[in-house]
Parts: structure tokens; C-alpha cells; sequence
């Protein structure tokens, strides 16, 4: 019975790629608008005119952050130090095995891959182009915070986390809810919001960590190409999803083997790119910092609402690309190799600032100061799309025509970057959908190909359907994994609290 269900499932997303009666990528578009519709309605529910996730996120970040007396900043410096390896030798001295297939650093690198991505370029692009250059003020702010909630739950991952007789190790939100709620008196809260989060965790692995993905690298080939035919993006699908099934084959070892290299690699290049652009605009530095604050407290911020529009804007885009509060990166830093819970969870911290506080940073000051030439107006059509002279671009397109501005052949460049920061969100988001679906029907090899050829099946689709459908079913799915997760955190948050005093006095002997 749960075979013919898996491969049901399955069916319903593979009959309507191969539909021909219109352009692929139109009938792929038209199939999937309607889901994405319900989806973003379902999950954005508003307080006022503004979604509740976004105060829950927020709100929940703050709390920790204060309760924790500043994580973020009080061990960021140990963080590194984990990551690093310096305490590896009193780890051991102190537990002999360690449970775990990865090791700190192979966890960051998977876990940042799942984060740095193409909401650092196209996701940055249009909180700023539709927000306003104050969006990125509010986007630091996010992620900045976004580290203390980060730390919550990998610490909880880890502790939580099974480990079978082949030292597989199975981890995340799920686990932690089913076991620690339990734990609390509460099993059966614990066990619907483990299947909860578990069933819109898959649903993220396809949207985010996928479909979005596949959606910005396919615009940005077909921009550098000059490809026009309609059915262009679902064989640019193609050629990813065969690209991306090879390499999860092999599962979390494999993946963190391909992300520790990618990752770093790309990450640097990235990065030294934009340090050029702000370094020979150096004069302009100073007006876009400034413009930025001004912009954040502009009670007219243009077209967004006001002050509280471009606070939203900028939640909004950072929540999405650092995903702290969604509990999909504990799911990788539960794979370490360590017997400390907390040592991972500090590990965990580094993730939102280099995803939000540095890379998005850097494209928004791109983009500022590529905009002081006047080419585009801030706000757009209020549709996604923004007009540079006259001709309309989306997300990735705005960036790659500041980056073209200032960087010969740099259109080469981006679009590689887009690509591999795209693979290698997919394949790290891929890890994370496949733990969830296991933790639903089991851990068969009927249940890993079906959820495989799913996942590879929403790379196709995300590269046909249009970029408004992708990033509202994308956003939807990554927040809707918000409410089972917040579940967790405050019913478990006084643990994490012993394990981090535990793991000090170890390292501070």
C-alpha cells in the first residue's frame, strides 16, 4: 500500500511535464500557478497588512537572543574556534567515539549551501529593488538575530538526534518534537507537529531548496544564452536534475564532500567580486550606508507601506535566505561528529551572518550604488519585475546587469555562480526533504526513489514556471515550516541552556 501511494504521489508531477499542447514551459507554468496561489494564501495570513510568520520569526529570534545574553555576539569568536578544530582534542579526551558522519566544518558547509543560494542574488535584488534600498538595514537586523535562533535549534538536532547500528544518523525539528514534547508530557502534540513539519519540510525541498533554485539559474543561463524557445527551461531542468541525481545518490557524505568545496569556493569568488565593485565606487560608500538608514525610518518608503513595508520587506527576504526559525539546517548539523550538543548549535551560529550579515549585504550595496546611475526606480510594477530603461528584468537579472556595469564578462561569472550556488542549495535541500520523507514512510529504498524522482522532477518544473509562482510557492513552503518548529523551540529552549553550560566548562577546563 505505501508503495502505490509513494509512486502515486509521484505521478501526479511527472503527467503534466510531458504535456505538449502548448510551450512546455507555459502548460508547466499554467499547472502549477494555482498551487502556489493556495499555498501563499494558506500560510501569510495576516495580522494588519502583515503576515504573522513574520512577527513569530522575529519575535521568537529577539526572545532568544535576550534569553541567551547575546549569542550572536558573546560566542561568535568560540564558533569559529569550533569550526576550526581547536577543541576537537578536549572533545575527544572527554568521549572517546563520537556519534556523527561529518565533521563541523562538512556540517557548516552543507548547511550554509542549503542557505547561500539564489536568495542572496535574486531574493536580495528584489527585496531592494521593490523595497528600497532601507530593506537591506532590516535584512541585517534579521540576520543578526537569526543567529541566536539558529543555535536553538541545531543545538536541539543534535541532542535529539537517532543514530542506527551503521552510525546512519537521522535528525531535525522531527525528532526533537516527537521525542522532546514527549519527554515534556505532551506526546501527542509532539507527534503531529513532528509530522507537520516533516510533511512542509518536504514541501521546502521542493519549493526553496528547489524549484526556486532551478527557476534563477535557468533565467540567468537563458539571459547569457539568448534563449527564447518555450520550452527552453524545462531542458535546462533537465540537464540540472541529472546533474544534482547524481550526486545525492550517495547521501549525506557525498553531499558534504561536493559542499565543502563548492560552497567556500563560489562563496570567496562572490564576495571578492562585490569587494571590487564597492572598493572602485569607494567614494559612494558613505551615501549608500547613509541611504540605507535614511531609507529604513522613511515613514513614505516608496510603495511598500511606510517604515513597517520595509522592515517587512526585509524580514521577509532574510528569513527566506538564512531560514533561521524554519529548523531545516538542524537537519544537517545533526550529522556531526561530536557528543556535544551545543558545540554544533554554537557552529550554527555563523551561518546567518555569512548568508545574510555578509553575502546579502554585499549584493544590496551592489545594487545601491549600481542604482545611483538612476537606472531603475525602487518599487518596480509592484508584479516582481523592475524596468532598466525601459526593458523589464527580474531578480537575477538586476544583479547580473550592476555586476556588468563595473566587471568585464561578468555575465560569465554570475550566471556560474548562480548555477553553482543553485546545485548546491538543491543537492544540501535534497538531504533535508529525503530525512523528512523517511521520517513519514520509512527508510526504504522504495521510499528514497520516490522521494528522489520527485525532487528531481520540481528542478524541471521550477525551470519552466515563471519566477512570481516559484518564489511565493518557495516563500510559503519555507515559512509554513516556521509553526511546528516554534512548537519545539519553546517547549525544549531550557535544554539547550544546560547542554551550552555543559559544553563550556568542558572547553574552558
Amino acid at each position: 500500500m505505501k508503495k502505490i501511494f509513494l509512486l502515486s504521489f509521484f505521478s501526479l508531477f511527472t503527467l503534466p511535464v510531458f504535456s505538449q499542447e502548448k510551450g512546455l514551459d507555459q502548460r508547466i507554468d499554467e499547472a502549477f500557478k494555482p498551487i502556489s496561489d493556495f499555498f501563499n494564501e494558506l500560510v501569510f495570513f495576516s495580522i494588519g497588512d502583515n503576515p504573522f510568520v513574520i512577527y513569530l520569526l522575529v519575535g521568537s529570534a529577539l526572545f532568544f537572543t535576550l534569553y541567551f545574553g547575546f549569542p550572536n555576539i558573546k560566542y561568535f569568536l568560540i564558533s569559529i574556534n569550533v569550526v576550526r578544530g581547536k577543541y576537537d582534542d578536549i572533545e575527544k579526551e572527554n568521549n572517546k567515539t563520537d556519534d556523527g558522519e561529518v565533521s563541523h566544518f562538512q556540517a557548516l558547509a552543507t548547511a550554509v549551501s542549503g542557505t547561500v543560494g539564489n536568495g542572496n542574488i535574486a531574493g536580495v535584488a528584489l527585496a531592494i529593488a521593490l523595497g528600497g534600498p532601507g530593506a537591506t538595514f532590516w535584512m541585517i537586523i534579521c540576520g543578526l538575530l537569526g543567529m541566536s535562533t539558529k543555535f536553538v535549534e541545531c543545538t536541539l538536532g543534535v541532542y535529539y538526534r537517532d543514530v542506527d547500528k551503521n552510525g546512519i544518523v537521522y535528525g531535525g525539528p522531527m525528532y526533537y518534537l516527537k521525542k522532546g514534547l514527549k519527554e515534556r508530557g505532551f506526546e501527542i502534540l509532539g507527534k503531529i507537529s513532528a509530522v507537520i513539519f516533516a510533511v512542509c519540510c518536504i514541501g521546502g525541498s521542493f519549493g526553496g531548496g528547489n524549484a526556486a533554485q532551478s527557476n534563477t539559474a535557468t533565467l540567468a543561463i537563458k539571459q547569457l544564452i539568448g534563449l527564447e524557445s518555450t520550452s527552453a527551461g524545462a531542458v535546462i531542468g533537465l540537464v540540472m536534475a541529472i546533474i544534482v541525481g547524481l550526486i545525492i545518490i550517495g547521501g549525506i557524505k557525498r553531499i558534504a564532500s561536493v559542499t565543502e568545496k563548492v560552497v567556500p569556493f563560489m562563496a570567496v569568488l562572490y564576495i571578492l567580486a562585490c569587494i571590487y565593485i564597492i572598493s572602485i565606487n569607494f567614494s559612494l560608500i558613505d551615501d549608500a550606508i547613509s541611504l540605507i538608514i535614511t531609507e529604513a525610518f522613511n515613514p513614505t518608503a516608496i510603495g511598500v507601506g511606510g517604515v513597517i513595508g520595509v522592515l517587512m520587506v526585509g524580514f521577509r527576504r532574510a528569513a527566506f535566505s538564512n531560514e533561521a526559525g524554519a529548523g531545516s539546517a538542524s537537519i544537517a548539523h545533526s550529522a556531526v561528529k561530536t557528543k556535544y550538543a551545543a558545540s554544533e548549535g554554537l557552529v550554527a551560529l555563523l551561518e546567518p551572518f555569512i548568508d545574510t550579515v555578509v553575502i546579502c549585504t554585499m549584493t544590496a550595496l551592489v545594487i545601491i550604488i549600481f542604482n545611483f546611475g538612476g537606472y531603475f526606480d525602487y518599487g518596480g510594477d509592484g508584479l516582481g519585475s523592475i524596468f532598466i530603461q525601459g526593458e523589464a528584468f527580474e531578480g537575477p537579472e538586476i544583479t547580473a546587469r550592476a555586476f556588468a556595469e563595473y566587471i568585464p564578462y561578468s555575465d560569465v561569472f554570475l550566471t556560474t555562480a548562480i548555477v553553482l550556488f543553485a546545485v548546491s542549495t538543491m543537492i544540501s535541500w535534497s538531504y533535508y526533504g529525503i530525512q523528512s520523507w523517511k521520517f513519514l514512510f520509512g527508510r526504504g529504498k522504495v521510499a528514497d526513489l520516490a522521494y528522489k524522482l520527485t525532487f528531481l522532477t520540481f528542478i524541471i518544473i521550477g525551470s519552466a514556471a515563471s519566477m512570481n509562482s516559484i518564489w511565493a510557492f518557495s516563500d510559503a513552503m519555507i515559512f509554513a515550516m516556521v509553526f511546528p518548529n516554534m512548537i519545539g523551540l519553546f517547549f525544549l529552549f531550557p535544554i539547550v541552556k544546560e547542554q551550552l553550560k555543559k559544553y563550556l566548562n568542558v572547553i574552558n577546563k
